[in-house]
Order: C-alpha cells, then sequence, then structure tokens
C-alpha cells in the first residue's frame, strides 16, 4: 500500500520540517487510508500550533460545483479555527490570512490535469509566501493517472491564466510535490521548499495500484476512472456540449439535445476505428443543472479498459471534432468568461493553445493534431526531470 505524506507525520525526522505555527491548505480528499482527515490528524500532532485552514476551488469542505462560484471565510464550527477562501475575493493569500503562520502545509490530492486549479493555488502560495519568509511543505499524494505518460499542448505564455501557469503539458505526470519543485526550479520561486515525500509510490502506478481510499477531490469527478478521463474531456467545457455536469457521472460523458447516441458512436466507430483502452459505449443522460439543464442530452460514455494504454487527451479531442462536425451550426465554442479570464476563448486556455480549435475548424487530421499536441516535449521532459523525486 501506498503511504500518503499525511501519514508520515509520526516520524519524528518528517516532523521536523513542519516548524512553528502551522496553516494548513486542504480540502475532503485531504484524508489517510482510514479516511481520517488531515485537520484531525496534524492538531493532534501538533496540537495548538496549527492555527489557520486554507480552502482551494471547490472550498474546504469541496461542496461548491462550478467554476467562478466563490467561497467565503469562515470559523470551523468544529475545530474553532479560521477557514480562509483561496478561491474567493482573492486567489492568493493576503498578509492578514497569513499573520502568524511559519510553515504552511499542503495537503491537497490533484489529478494530474494542468487545468485543474490546486497547481495553482500550491503556486500562487509559494509566491507569496516567498514574500513572507514562510516555508511551503507538502504532503505529497498519488497523481492518479500516473506519473509517466504526458499527453496533450504545451502551454502557452499568451495564455497562461489560473488554469495554467506554467509551460506544461495537459497531463503533466508529476505529483503535487513534484509540481512544487518544478515551479520553484524554473520559475524563480525563491521560498524555502519541503516535501514529506509518499512511500511504496512508483511513477508506474495508476491508482488502483495504490490501494487507497478515493474522495471526490472536487464535487465532479466522483469516481478515479473520472480522473483518467478528465484529461481529455475538460476540454467539453470550452463548448456548449454538456460534460455531464448535473448527471452522475459528469465528466466521464458528452452529448447534446440534437445528438442520437447510437448513430453518433457508429459514426465514430467508422471515422476513429477502435480506441485504444477504452469504450465509447452510446449514452443517453439528463443534466439537472448547468449546460442543458433539464433537458436530456445523447452522447458517448468513456470507459477506461486499460489505464495504461489510453489516451484520453487525444481520444477528447477528436471526439469534439466528431461533435462539430455532426452537428454543424448547432456546435458552439463557450464564450462566457472562463476563470476569471474575460477575452479569450475557454477552449483555447483549457488547451493553453489556440492551435487545437483552428485544427478542429479546418476538420484537421489526426496526424495533424499529434503533430501539434508533441510540440516542446522535449523542453518540458527536460525542465521536469530535476524536479522528479520517485523512480
Amino acid at each position: 500500500m501506498v503511504k500518503n505524506g499525511i501519514e508520515l507525520l509520526h516520524d519524528v525526522s518528517e516532523l521536523s520540517k513542519i516548524k512553528g505555527q502551522v496553516g494548513l491548505l486542504c480540502h475532503s480528499a485531504s484524508v489517510n487510508s482510514k479516511f481520517d482527515h488531515s485537520v484531525n490528524i496534524l492538531k493532534s500532532i501538533i496540537g495548538k500550533r496549527l492555527i489557520k485552514i486554507f480552502g482551494p476551488q471547490h472550498g474546504f469542505v469541496t461542496d461548491v460545483q462550478d467554476n467562478m462560484i466563490e467561497t467565503r471565510d469562515f470559523i470551523h464550527p468544529y475545530f474553532q479555527i479560521p477557514v480562509y477562501s483561496l478561491y474567493g475575493e482573492t486567489r492568493i493569500p493576503t498578509d492578514e490570512m497569513l499573520e502568524g503562520i511559519d510553515t504552511l502545509v499542503v495537503d491537497l490530492q490533484d489529478v494530474g490535469t494542468r487545468v485543474y486549479t490546486y497547481i495553482s493555488t500550491l503556486t500562487l502560495a509559494m509566491e507569496k509566501c516567498a514574500t513572507k519568509g514562510i516555508k511551503v511543505v507538502v504532503l505529497d499524494r498519488p497523481n492518479p493517472v500516473g506519473g509517466e505518460i504526458i499527453e496533450g499542448t504545451i502551454l502557452e505564455e499568451e495564455f497562461r491564466s489560473f488554469v495554467g501557469r506554467y509551460a506544461m503539458p495537459q497531463r503533466h505526470a508529476m505529483t503535487m510535490g513534484e509540481v512544487g519543485h518544478f515551479a520553484k526550479n524554473n520559475y524563480n520561486i525563491d521560498v524555502e521548499y519541503d516535501v514529506i515525500k509518499m512511500q511504496n509510490w512508483k511513477r508506474s502506478m495508476t491508482w488502483y495500484e495504490c490501494d487507497l481510499p478515493w474522495v471526490n477531490p472536487s464535487p465532479n469527478l466522483p469516481t478515479p476512472e473520472g480522473s483518467l478521463v478528465f484529461v481529455g474531456t475538460v476540454l467539453f467545457e470550452g463548448t456548449k456540449l454538456s460534460e455531464g455536469r448535473g448527471s452522475t457521472r459528469s465528466l466521464e460523458v458528452a452529448g447534446h439535445p440534437k445528438i442520437e447516441p447510437f448513430k453518433f458512436v457508429d459514426h465514430l466507430q467508422k471515422v476513429l476505428g477502435d480506441i485504444e483502452g477504452a469504450i465509447l459505449r452510446p449514452c443517453t443522460f439528463h443534466p439537472m443543472f448547468q449546460k442543458h439543464g433539464g433537458t436530456t442530452c445523447g452522447g458517448v460514455h468513456i470507459h477506461p479498459t486499460n489505464w495504461k494504454t489510453f489516451r484520453p487527451w487525444r481520444t477528447a479531442q477528436l471526439i469534439c471534432r466528431e461533435f462539430r462536425n455532426e452537428l454543424g451550426a448547432d456546435f458552439e465554442w463557450q464564450d462566457a468568461a472562463y476563470e476569471y479570464e474575460y477575452d479569450k476563448l475557454a477552449i483555447d486556455l483549457i488547451n493553453g493553445t489556440d492551435k487545437v480549435r483552428k485544427w478542429m475548424e479546418r476538420n484537421g487530421s489526426s496526424q495533424e493534431l499529434i503533430d501539434i499536441e508533441q510540440q516542446g516535449y522535449d523542453a518540458y521532459q527536460s525542465m521536469r526531470d530535476n524536479a522528479l523525486l520517485y523512480s
């Protein structure tokens, strides 16, 4: 069994990395293998030294559904400790929030995708702590989609945002602790930084090989499979297709009221052939809220069958291209503000480039997509190598 960083704090040498008064950035998935929450664990070890709690997007209790729906600060009724939102009026800890803290401990379950905002919250906190002389310690956790395979386009500087701060691909193949090293080493964050590493985690591991419980890291990822498919299906947030929010299998499905699912999946199979490592199943779903809320949608449910061989990013881009071809004028890009960006299309922010959207709009080939995807991989691998903590 893999042991998370939080499970190793009883080791004196590891605990010694956490000095002075402590703030803890965490959420509902911050649990050990017995489902004990990190606040309880840390409080039992360091007592009154734990003085503040911080919550990322979706909140400390991970109950807020959507992008740009903010959470508030409050005094926790059980712990009697202030809980500060890093997805409210600010996404950067303020001087007031950090007052009295010597070490900021970060225990967040990431899902290995660049747009998942917890890595942005981590690195923004690192930058702020650097200006205050506050140490940052990450309690590391597995990357659910593994630490070897990279996928997706490299973020271009023009499309930098809260869903992408650094030149990394969509599937970055790092743990949260490694992302901190990546940012510190390559983007000159002069912060005292440490990681309490996991035990027994290997880069080749998928989530199910870790033998750890799954707790939703955000409201719309109820299953480990969802974290893998999300590498690709997050792109549907940049369209007016439903990605299943408001249904029970959000981000594993995609659809539209004008799609007949059996006809569409038959078309996908003819155009794309067999999808290595996954099965595309015709599905009908009825979102209760968000896009097409209250309307029945037809589309596709993506079922991974082999985590090692499935490539969700490329698969989802090709499926989206075919949605666009099938729907014609009824296919639309999402033009509303996305993660506090108002002048760029969400699809370009998600992909970190406009090249993929333009590829879709000209109905480009699969090989063209591969060529676009792999631009800059060698440089990224070089930047990533000096951040890796596990073999």
